[in-house]
């Protein structure tokens, strides 16, 4: 009969402990969030807030919370980019309340316009987040090499898609932004939208991009991601899977690179009430993360 009292560690239960812990931390790190029972495997998952646009800052919020996520990429209507310190900081307040950290800003124009420039990356410093998500001008690359080094936050280039009057937006593919950035500030890379990118295959335009294809295109520079679903014949965004967007496949991409970026949610249509659709969309992102497992 053993006689060491109930819980005691013996040699082999210590061994075996041992074993999967060291097991467990060889895993990607990725991995071993999933493991530990992490929804999202290990990705930041957060919302674009254009998706709530139709509401005031605090409601928002709180519908961010609601969906049971942590993170937001703010766009302008909500918090402006003129905000002085004082506001910002009442935004940081109102966002801790809520359990939500800001982690991105967005879509943000640059030029060359250096002084502008600073003074847009000081409001991003001052709201503690990793990127913005930007549109920015051809010849602004010089002045974001200088800004992205000092400060530490990213420029993570937006593909718009079909911007009307015929046209594709001039960023509309990985390949198009790859060839800009390759030679220019480590930092300076993308914010994917798999929206925008299955838009590309509209007539006349008919660029079949695939999201997942197109995050291996950019590698190590893909910094953030607008993560949505659109039907090309209803010309409306749809819950993931509803329209020609695979989740599994890009998240396996995204792994493969090894991205540590954050992934938005965003959702355009119905702006009204558009949660219903935004927590489904939650839901079939938490099964795409167990088959990937």
């Amino acid at each position: 009969m053993d006689q060491r009292p109930p819980g005691a560690i013996t040699r082999r239960s210590f061994l075996q402990a041992g074993a999967a812990a060291a097991a467990l931390a060889g895993l990607p790190a990725v991995l071993r969030a999933a493991d530990t029972k992490d929804d999202f495997g290990g990705f930041t998952l957060g919302v674009q807030s254009y998706s709530f646009r139709k509401f005031k800052l605090e409601p928002a919020v709180k519908r961010i919370q609601d969906l049971g996520l942590h993170y937001v990429e703010f766009f302008q209507d909500h918090v402006p980019l003129k905000s002085d310190p004082e506001a910002i900081g009442a935004v940081l307040r109102l966002c801790k309340d809520h359990d939500i950290t800001p982690i991105a800003y967005g879509v943000q124009s640059f030029t060359k316009d250096h002084d502008a420039n600073k003074k847009t990356f000081e409001f991003g410093k001052t709201l503690g987040i990793k990127t913005f998500s930007a549109n920015p001008d051809p010849d602004s690359f010089d002045s974001l090499d200088k800004l992205c080094d000092e400060h530490k936050i990213a420029i993570a280039i937006h593909p718009h898609g079909p911007v009307g009057n015929g046209k594709l937006d001039r960023w509309y593919s990985a390949e198009i932004i790859m060839e800009a950035v390759k030679d220019h500030h480590p930092l300076i890379g993308s914010c994917l939208d798999t929206g925008h990118l299955i838009r590309s295959a509209q007539p006349p335009f008919n660029k079949k991009l695939v999201p997942e294809e197109q995050v291996r295109v950019m590698k190590d520079r893909n910094f953030g991601m607008h993560l949505k679903d659109h039907d090309n014949e209803k010309k409306t965004d749809v819950v993931y899977g509803k329209g020609a967007l695979d989740v599994p496949a890009v998240l396996k991409a995204l792994r493969e690179v090894k991205f540590k970026g954050y992934i938005s949610i965003e959702y355009e249509a119905n702006p009204d009430d558009p949660s219903k659709d935004m927590m489904a969309c939650v839901e079939v992102f938490k099964d795409s993360v167990k088959k990937l497992a």
